[in-house]
């Protein structure tokens, strides 16, 4: 077993398709097959089912990955710093479903690092990508909820991802909606209230089965539906229409300024937000630092909001 195919790998993984892998690497797709090919005999394990659409990593690659991802790491520190004696690079990644406190906590990070190199990745996506990218360690950390309903699927999941949840805050559901929404003056909202306005949802893409829904209550019928895949899309439909979408209530002001209101919802449910890590695996720095300023932003949301 080699550094280069380690590197190989991991490549593999994060492009999810060996052509695409080999296309980076500069390097012919029938050689990068045979070194992924000569890396599971030597190991035993199979790393990748290839189908028409590229790779998917088995759980005992994911497992492998995990720890050859931080081989690779490592030996991208060393040889920055005694090899081409350059300034060590700062990385840190983190995927995570689509919450403004999140991409806030992002762009303060980014702020505090200077003027030194650095590589920071914010992958904002689907519930199963996220657990996914945490789980073969292509992002530090993710940012992900559980609820009455979720919990005991998604928490199996992790379980057998090797993932602990670390939870942040709790919090009553609210829903966003617009300014201008009939509803926005309101001091609590119900169910009832809501079912003549369009319901916002994000997509959850192949995985798709209601446990992996950002939005609880995934079971509920709306006779009008939108589904988006961005929160740029998201805020412009709950501004631009009587849309509204149901989350946690914390919205920092910056996102749009007074444009988004978060009013209570009246129902029986708790909302669990937390940090996934790999059981495996210690925080970098920045991963702590991200932490950190996660915590901050999430309590003085969550005190002005109480």
């Amino acid at each position: 077993m080699t550094l280069q195919q380690l590197k190989y790998a991991v490549e593999v993984a994060d492009k999810g398709s060996i052509t695409e892998a080999a296309k980076s690497l500069f390097i012919a797709q029938p050689s990068l097959s045979a070194a992924i090919r000569d890396l599971e005999e030597e190991t035993g394990t199979t790393l990748f089912m290839r189908n028409s659409r590229g790779v998917l990593i088995t759980p005992e690659g994911a497992e492998f990955l995990s720890h050859a991802r931080q081989l690779v790491q490592q030996a991208a520190l060393i040889e920055d710093k005694y090899i081409t004696h350059s300034a060590v690079k700062q990385r840190f990644s983190v995927s995570t479903q689509h919450y403004s406190f999140t991409s806030s906590a992002f762009v303060t990070l980014v702020r505090t690092c200077g003027e030194g190199d650095y590589e920071f990745t914010l992958r904002e996506g689907k519930t199963y990508d996220a657990i996914h990218d945490v789980k073969t360690l292509r992002s530090e950390m993710g940012v992900i909820y559980l609820c009455r309903f979720n919990e005991a699927v998604i928490g199996k999941l992790l379980r057998e991802s090797n993932l602990v949840f670390s939870e942040l805050f709790s919090a009553n559901p609210h829903i966003f909606i617009g300014r201008h929404n009939p509803l926005a003056d309101r001091p609590s909202v119900t169910l009832e209230d809501l079912e003549p306005l369009p319901c916002i949802t994000y997509e959850q893409g192949d995985q798709n089965a209601l446990y992996f829904s950002e939005e609880i209550l995934p079971t509920l019928n709306h006779s009008k539906s939108i589904k988006v895949t961005d929160k740029g899309t998201i805020i412009d439909l709950m501004v631009g229409t009587n849309g509204y979408t149901i989350s946690s209530g914390v919205c920092p002001a910056f996102l749009r300024g007074d444009d988004i209101v978060s009013i209570p919802l009246d129902v029986d449910e708790v909302i669990r937000l937390g940090v996934i890590t790999h059981r495996d695996y210690r925080p970098t720095p920045l991963g702590e630092k991200y932490l950190a300023i996660l915590h901050q932003i999430v309590d003085g949301a969550t005190e002005k909001k109480g």
